[in-house]
């Protein structure tokens, strides 16, 4: 049936992709997962997110460029890290018997999981910045789950919620102590 399902939607463009991701539809996730030239599209969704959170940032502190980009490098590694984790949580630590790691699968929905996060820019707009990040970290970690119960193969989407709280707590942690040790000082 996955096969089938991936079939029956192989043609969606990037723009359905991303409303799709958004959606937090299913059988998006099952065809980015098996259309390996999705990767550049994922990595571009990924890139889009972290220069957004960078834009949105501006709303905490009258940022400068350079912070605009250090924000925006701190989420890119922040992503990897979640990534990282993700795969060695349920992959590695957390497999269902089913669970069948494919590194590239994993990337790439998890890469589309980032989509909500391109509304970060919203965050440069005055009183904006707070709920636009706390929906959309929300809205991230919703579609991350998906990502990740379709790319592990899970029948548990509470194994899924395990994994993606644990891997966005570590990341989270990681990010907030690059911030501290390298960031630019908030007076």
């Amino acid at each position: 049936m996955r096969n089938l399902m991936a079939t029956l939607t192989a043609n969606n463009t990037f723009l359905q992709r991303l409303i799709g991701a958004m959606a937090l539809d299913v059988a998006i996730y099952e065809e980015v997962e098996g259309d390996r030239g999705a990767t550049t599209q994922a990595f571009t969704v990924v890139i889009l997110s972290s220069i957004a959170t960078g834009i949105g940032a501006r709303g905490f502190a009258d940022n400068t460029v350079s912070n605009i980009a250090f924000i925006a490098i701190i989420s890119l590694l922040a992503w990897a890290a979640w990534a990282l984790v993700t795969v060695e949580i349920g992959g590695r630590l957390m497999p269902e018997p089913q669970t069948r790691v494919d590194v590239g699968e994993l990337l790439r929905t998890i890469g589309f999981a980032s989509t909500p996060g391109m509304l970060r820019a919203l965050g440069a707009l005055p009183r904006a910045t707070m709920p636009v990040f706390v929906i959309t970290s929300i809205w991230m970690l919703l579609a991350m789950i998906v990502a990740v119960r379709q790319a592990l193969d899970y029948r548990s989407t509470h194994r899924a919620v395990a994994v993606c709280l644990l891997g966005w707590v570590l990341a989270l942690t990681f990010a907030v102590g690059l911030g501290l040790l390298f960031g630019p000082s908030v007076s």
